[in-house]
């Protein structure tokens, strides 16, 4: 039984029965209208509780009203959105939600669902004040977005519904690794339009995970109404269609409803039979939040009405007239209440202002490895080589025996994988270490983020899209990933390497030939990495596995099986550091930069040059986010000119930053401008004459640098 629900209960009929319909009110001393809507079934619930779960639902709204007084004062809470009309279903939520077990990812509205589920008024204000002690993330994500990650509430995006593959990838963990945790995700009925909610109840359902997904219904999305959002008005009918799992249909104004219903899916969620959804009927009575005027859309009788049938006041008017508790008791409750939310107003007030100074703490974790190591002291050369390819294999296996918490999953990994660079690791591993996935490159990387949400230790290896062309579509949950270390202050990092397989040079046309990488160096929080040869590869995705944080380890797939990157392969002991650079070849007379494919344009570029008295310096990358500016600054300060060279196009790929820094940092240096090369700015056509007309080539690589050295 969950908290606040006492053994010892009594029958509906020792009470005096309500009858539904509309009555007059005093309430303050105020003349207002109620209508009972609500059946308040309370067999087997003791006054006590009752009271409780009043009180909680009263010192919710008290903190719903100081919102919108800090609003009026502009003294916080820059973005509120009240939950009147949703009080019984976020009261069920939360008090069905059990701390350091359960695992809650409530939405912006979720305010009550919160308080109920244990985070403290004060620390509920601390977050609308964006306060340097806010339990969410110290007043780095927006006021609304509640969580107490010590306890196992998440914290959330902005983006509606995002949270949901999160939330399955979270109940994959409890299924893989736990016991008879659940996790609840929270949202409004306009999230169920996104896709990645669709795909997360798809993926819940297709392993049966131990997940609620519980939908407040309060029929509009800010301003659009349900008739524009979907063709089923109970939204939860979208969804009948879902093999195991259960639905639940409840009025959300009434938490007695409310709490059997959450409690039905609680249980068919533990039981392994598949997830449940709780569909829960609500009104909003405000606005969406402080920047909507809902007037503009609702009409004045539409308004009346969801006053009249606000959840507390009917909960309230049922409480007294039934004979549970008189008016003064309840008075009573109320002025506890309002003094309760004073007293957390006055703490959360004087607690510190979000220290805007710590801007750059959080970013990343602490990589497991971070200096150079001697590389002889790691590599066997007396045995054979190895591909680029099995370089990633061994390396992936290594891991796998190593840490018992690693998990793969992606599309085809089950036959080795599109490549066969995961070849014999479901043989080794099992089923349930290494699985595929649906072609939904958001689930892939979504459920990737909430699995690590389990535990620490565990660490997720994803082939994000059978090309890197098709990862477009986990753009979104990348984006989320990159944010949740510095959004949760430190409390929650995503420990995910996904691997993706990019690059021409295959004769792949428009949709397996492209570079990403311009893309995924704009977001801080995330490692990017690209190794040109097998034991760089085996260096770098070692740290990568080992390293908490988010890494994306971009594989050129032409180098898979490329003679000029077969390597000797290193022990376990050998790592790469991120944002260290190799020197391929030590020069004289140009810097070259460069990574992936294009170390091999330019090695192969390299006869020529040198049979033209150009001596360059070719330094490979090898990781871009972090990049190693100060091996790059040394170089260059020596040869005087740098020429970087990259397969993607020249406009806007990651060189022009490369470029513009050496520009900016090492004028004084240069003795020619900073030139950078890559392919043409088009789409990479499929015949191979297309392929060598826009991709970069040696003669691009022998042309750029012979033009250099005129300066």
């Amino acid at each position: 039984m969950a908290k606040n629900v006492k053994k010892n209960t009594v029958e509906k009929t020792d009470f005096k029965p309500v009858k539904p319909g509309l009555r007059k009110v005093i309430i303050n001393g105020k003349e207002t209208t109620v209508e009972i809507t609500c059946k308040f079934d309370i067999s087997g619930f003791d006054r006590d509780t009752i009271l409780e779960w009043y009180r909680i639902i009263n010192l919710g709204r008290r903190l719903d009203d100081k919102a919108a007084l800090y609003l009026k004062m502009a003294k916080g809470w820059s973005y509120h959105a009240p939950f009147g009309g949703h009080d019984g279903i976020q009261l069920a939520i939360g008090l069905s939600f059990r701390q350091n077990k359960d695992f809650l990812f409530p939405y912006y509205r979720d305010m009550l669902t919160s308080l109920a589920a244990g985070i403290t008024p004060e620390e509920i204000i601390l977050n609308g004040l964006s306060k340097e002690t806010d339990v969410a993330g110290g007043g780095r994500h927006m006021s609304n977005h509640f969580a107490k990650p010590s306890i196992r509430i998440q914290n959330v995006s902005s983006c509606t519904g995002n949270h949901a593959l999160h939330a399955a990838g979270v109940a994959r963990a409890i299924k893989k690794l736990g016991s008879d945790e659940v996790a609840i995700c929270s949202n409004g009925e306009s999230a169920c339009s996104e896709g990645y909610y669709w795909e997360a109840i798809n993926v819940a359902t297709l392993e049966k995970l131990p997940v609620v997904f519980v939908i407040q219904n309060n029929k509009y999305g800010i301003s659009v109404p349900l008739v524009d959002q979907t063709a089923n008005q109970v939204v939860s009918e979208n969804y009948k269609g879902m093999k195991d799992l259960l639905i639940i249909n409840c009025d959300g104004r009434d938490p007695f409803d409310s709490y059997r219903a959450m409690q039905k899916a609680i249980e068919y969620a533990k039981s392994g039979a598949g997830p449940a959804m709780v569909h829960a009927d609500c009104d909003r009575i405000g606005s969406h939040s402080n920047s909507d005027r809902h007037e503009a859309y609702r009409s004045e009788e539409e308004l009346v009405t969801v006053r009249r049938r606000d959840p507390m006041l009917q909960l309230r008017t049922f409480i007294i007239e039934s004979g549970i508790a008189t008016e003064d008791e309840i008075v009573k409750i109320e002025e506890a209440n309002k003094k309760e939310v004073f007293d957390a107003a006055d703490k959360a007030e004087a607690a510190p202002n979000a220290n805007g100074k710590s801007f750059d703490q959080f970013v990343l974790p602490e990589p497991f490895f971070k200096y150079e190591l001697n590389v002889e002291d790691f590599i066997d050369t007396s045995s054979n080589q190895v591909s680029f390819l099995e370089a990633i294999n061994l390396t992936l296996k290594e891991e796998f025996r190593r840490n018992p918490k690693t998990f793969l999953w992606g599309q085809d990994v089950s036959k080795g994988g599109v490549f066969n660079v995961v070849k014999g690791m479901p043989q080794e591993f099992g089923k349930e270490r290494v699985f595929n996935a649906p072609i939904a490159e958001d689930c892939i990387v979504g459920t990737a983020n909430g699995f690590c949400r389990f535990d620490k230790e565990a660490r997720v290896v994803v082939e994000g899209a059978e090309f890197a062309d098709y990862f477009w579509p986990a753009m979104e949950q990348l984006v989320e990933c990159s944010h949740d270390y510095w959004r949760t202050k430190g409390q929650f990092s995503p420990n995910i390497v996904i691997r993706l397989a990019s690059g021409g040079y295959i004769q792949g046309g428009l949709y397996h030939s492209q570079n990403l990488e311009a893309v995924f160096t704009t977001l801080p929080g995330i490692r990017v990495v690209c190794p040109s040869f097998a034991d760089d590869a085996a260096g770098l995705l070692r740290n990568a596995i080992r390293s908490e944080g988010v890494t994306l380890f971009l594989e050129p797939k032409f180098l898979y099986n490329y003679k000029g990157a077969y390597a000797h392969f290193p022990n376990e002991n050998y790592f790469v550091p991120f944002g260290k650079a190799r020197i391929v070849k030590s020069g004289t007379s140009l810097t070259i930069v460069t990574y992936g494919n294009a170390t091999h344009v330019t090695l192969n570029a390299l006869k020529e040059l040198e049979k033209n008295y150009i001596s360059p310096e070719i330094i490979d990358l090898r990781s871009l986010a972090p990049w190693d500016k100060e091996t790059v600054f040394k170089s260059v300060e020596k040869t005087g000119r740098a020429l970087v060279v990259h397969e993607d196009k020249v406009f806007g790929g990651f060189g022009g930053e490369i470029a513009s820094t050496i520009s900016d940092e090492m004028f004084k240096f240069l003795d020619a401008p900073v030139r950078r090369i890559g392919s043409k700015n088009t789409p990479v056509g499929f015949a191979k004459s297309y392929e060598n007309e826009i991709l970069l080539s040696v003669k691009d690589v022998i042309d750029a640098a012979t033009s250099l050295m005129k300066y």
